[in-house]
């Protein structure tokens, strides 16, 4: 693989991918954390209605509370935010070194700026895949019953 096809085809590919993946994750993150903040503040001022005029906040508050666990759980569960701030971290340090590159920086200004830029670009992509890696190994496997 050549200069260009490596920029074009593998570095390039990664920075965008890691770039959507962030803003997806960013996007879910902060949609959950605003409607468990809209819904803890329900059940909060449902206090103050009186439960024989308003008879069915017996039936929301409880509905309320259990959404309020499961978006939480789907929170810890999915990891919304850990992996935007490690896509968007992955994503800068790959524009970071492609622009060190480009503009023959050091470490690039030497004649084998080349191979240094592909061995810190999949460096850090293999570093990031190893967290994925640890972490997937972390959560509880399934079992057949």
């Amino acid at each position: 693989m050549d200069e260009t096809e490596y920029l074009e085809n593998r570095l390039n590919d990664q920075i965008d991918w890691y770039d959507r993946k962030s803003g997806v994750n960013k996007k879910w993150f902060q949609r959950i954390q605003i409607m468990l903040l809209i819904m803890a503040g329900l059940v909060t001022i449902s206090g103050v209605f009186d439960p024989e005029v308003f008879y069915w906040i017996h039936y929301v508050i409880p509905v309320i509370g259990a959404l309020i666990v499961m978006l939480t759980g789907i929170l810890g569960l999915k990891r919304y935010q850990e992996n935007w701030t490690t896509y968007r971290t992955t994503s800068e340090s790959l524009k970071h070194e492609k622009y060190l590159y480009l503009t023959k920086c050091e470490p690039y200004n030497s004649s084998n700026a080349f191979n240094i830029l592909v061995n810190r670009a999949e460096a850090l992509m293999s570093k990031e895949h190893s967290n994925w890696t640890q972490i997937a190994k972390k959560e509880p496997e399934k079992k057949d019953n």
